[in-house]
């Protein structure tokens, strides 16, 4: 079934078309729905959708290998969606969301010498992806290395507490295997739409 929706960013989206007008911006929203629904667009399906097109809106799209035109930030926000989705799915194979407990949880949770509490409670898998997307990682190595650590109990191989997610992504999951290739472009069109 194809996923009916992807995250939208108004504020980045507002910043990527400050210089359309406002027919460019109906052109370019559809062509971004288009994209989310079809895939990669031909020129032709471009040309059957959108009549008249404005270069300052094919310029917000780059061709890919197969000749293909696609949106990359859009690209970005359906495969972080997928990701998302499919964790979900996973989750709910495992037997869901666990049930509330009956009873409190006799203690709070230890705090470190500083009187924080210890970085890995409440690990947010939405701020991993992010942190491994940022540094140029896919964000598959980032649901695995979440996955693996979760089962654990935020434990790493020697049992011994992940203390800081980050520098053990550094350390052990930052590899050229879980590097993302970059797109060429002619310009950093990864934070507007």
């Amino acid at each position: 079934m194809k996923d009916p929706a992807f995250l939208f960013y108004t504020s980045d989206f507002m910043t990527g078309i400050s210089d359309l007008t406002m027919e460019e911006r109906g052109q370019y929203i559809t062509l971004l729905c288009l994209q989310h629904q079809k895939g990669h667009l031909s020129k032709k399906t471009i040309r059957l959708n959108v009549a008249n097109l404005s270069d300052d809106v094919f310029k917000k799209f780059i061709k890919d290998d197969n000749g293909l035109y696609f949106n990359n930030r859009l690209q970005i926000e359906i495969e972080k969606r997928a990701v998302f989705v499919g964790s979900r799915r996973q989750n709910g194979k495992l037997g869901g969301r666990p049930k509330a407990q009956k009873e409190k949880p006799l203690g709070k949770p230890k705090r470190n010498r500083k009187g924080n509490l210890p970085e890995n409670v409440n690990v947010n898998v939405n701020e991993i992806e992010n942190y491994f997307n940022e540094n140029g990682y896919s964000l598959e190595s980032a649901n695995k290395f979440f996955n693996y650590y979760s089962k654990r109990d935020w434990k790493d191989s020697n049992d011994r507490p992940v203390k800081n997610w980050k520098l053990k992504a550094q350390e052990v999951w930052f590899t050229e295997e879980n590097k993302v290739e970059p797109i060429k472009s002619d310009g950093d069109r990864s934070k507007a739409y």
